[in-house]
């Protein structure tokens, strides 16, 4: 296997750079540079120096043995001052260095897979975790990097095989001295199994908007200050605003952090009868995106309610230009900010109660494999209660269910989604 090397750290001018090298000749290739290399996982200060002696700089130098690396290779780190020429210079040295070659994107993580150090899943809380931007997606990938879905899954699968195994014996070892009915502690394991998983499937929607962000859709009549609204919740000018009715025509959209989740204000066309072609359009898509939104604000002036779609459950009423409005209604001025702090809080507790049904599992992958889980362990019960000579076969299918699970993690038939996932990585990661 060849060692490979990059920048770890981003481009650009920086306090410190650090390229990473993991390989067989990781250690020999940071010894032709620096000298002579610190023990394992003890930074040293080494003078790195190309092949004719030349200083390249006065860096700190790390190892990690085989074993005990975030790849599970030997694995050396130099960190540089981070100026482009030195580390072009130092990068320009290691690629003369016959063996070595700059990684892909995302190698050094695969390696740490292929070599066992981390699972898919918790490459894929990486990879949401360097992508976090707010609180919530940091915390959310943080837990699924820290492995608790493939402990989740482990756990899951120790329950099947033991069922598997209890029904087996009933199909091989008949004659032996073994429960002639193990049906109640196999459905018991099953139960227990199902249930969780449907927890998980349950949450994964939710675990999604976390990833990409919820939606909150801005709704009202024309001219009610809708666009004044965004732009207030915004503090810049994201849409246009005048007092002609019908200025927005299609649905604008500000991403912004809301008390630490990651949510898109939509603002949307006012919805009035129109013979407008082009405004009709965008009120087919203001009441389409509004409709699949996770939360609406209905946005009224001193007219009441009479739009194609009504509040629901959670949707928050509001009353607009409250410097004009004397009412016991609750109102916010973009003019002014006067409820402004109030109707965040409204909308952030709003999705911070959606956001507490998110699950370990994040991503539709997972819930795929869940549900196909959950279908092999139904078909189970139904050959079950068809009686145990019918083990044979829900025996197959619990095998079904710990392969849909072993997909989770890694184990098996997820080759073709690898290329995907690692080519969103930068080259030293």
């Amino acid at each position: 296997m060849n060692t490979i090397f990059a920048l770890a750290t981003a481009l650009g001018k920086s306090g410190v750079a650090v390229i990473r090298l993991s390989g067989p000749m990781a250690l020999a290739a940071a010894a032709m540079l620096a000298g002579s290399l610190p023990d394992h996982r003890v930074t040293g200060l080494r003078s790195l120096r190309n092949a004719n002696g030349d200083l390249l700089d006065q860096a700190l130098v790390l190892t990690f043995g085989q074993g005990h690396s975030f790849t599970g290779e030997d694995v050396a780190e130099l960190h540089l001052h981070g100026g482009p020429a030195t580390i072009n210079a130092v990068l320009e040295t290691l690629g003369k260095i016959d063996g070595l070659r700059v990684a892909e994107p995302g190698e050094f993580t695969r390696r740490a897979l292929e070599n066992g150090c981390l699972d898919l899943a918790q490459i894929e809380g990486l990879s949401d975790l360097l992508e976090a931007e707010t609180e919530a997606q940091r915390k959310q990938a943080l837990r699924v990097f820290s492995g608790a879905l493939g402990d989740k899954a482990e756990a899951w699968r120790r329950d099947l095989i033991r069922a598997a195994a209890l029904l087996e014996a009933t199909i091989d070892f008949v004659d032996e001295d073994v429960p002639v009915d193990v049906t109640p502690e196999v459905n018991a394991l099953l139960d227990g199994v199902m249930s969780a998983l449907a927890k998980e499937a349950a949450g994964v929607q939710i675990s999604e908007r976390i990833r990409h962000g919820f939606e909150v859709a801005i709704v009202g009549a024309p001219n009610v200050g809708k666009s004044s609204l965004l732009n207030c919740l915004a503090g810049r000018d994201a849409a246009i605003t005048s007092e002609i009715a019908g200025t927005t025509r299609d649905v604008i959209e500000v991403r912004m952090d809301l008390k630490g989740l990651p949510v898109t204000i939509l603002d949307t066309a006012g919805l009035r009868e129109t013979d407008d072609t082009v405004e009709v359009i965008g009120i087919e898509r203001a009441i389409s995106r509004a409709k699949d939104a996770d939360l609406r604000v209905f946005l009224q002036d001193q007219e009441p309610l009479d739009l194609p779609i009504q509040p629901t459950g959670d949707d928050i009423l509001v009353r607009s230009k409250a410097d004009k409005y004397n009412g016991d209604e609750f109102s916010v001025s973009a003019l002014t900010g006067v409820g402004i702090d109030d109707l965040v809080n409204r909308i952030a507790k709003v999705l911070e109660s959606k956001a507490q049904g998110a699950g370990i599992a994040i991503r539709e992958r997972h819930r795929i494999a869940i549900r196909r889980a959950m279908s092999a362990l139904e078909a189970a019960k139904t050959e079950l209660g068809y009686g145990i000579e019918r083990s044979e076969l829900a025996a197959e299918e619990l095998h079904t269910a710990i392969r849909a699970l072993d997909s989770l993690v890694g184990r098996v038939d997820v080759e073709h989604i690898l290329d995907e996932i690692f080519s969103s990585f930068c080259l030293g990661k």
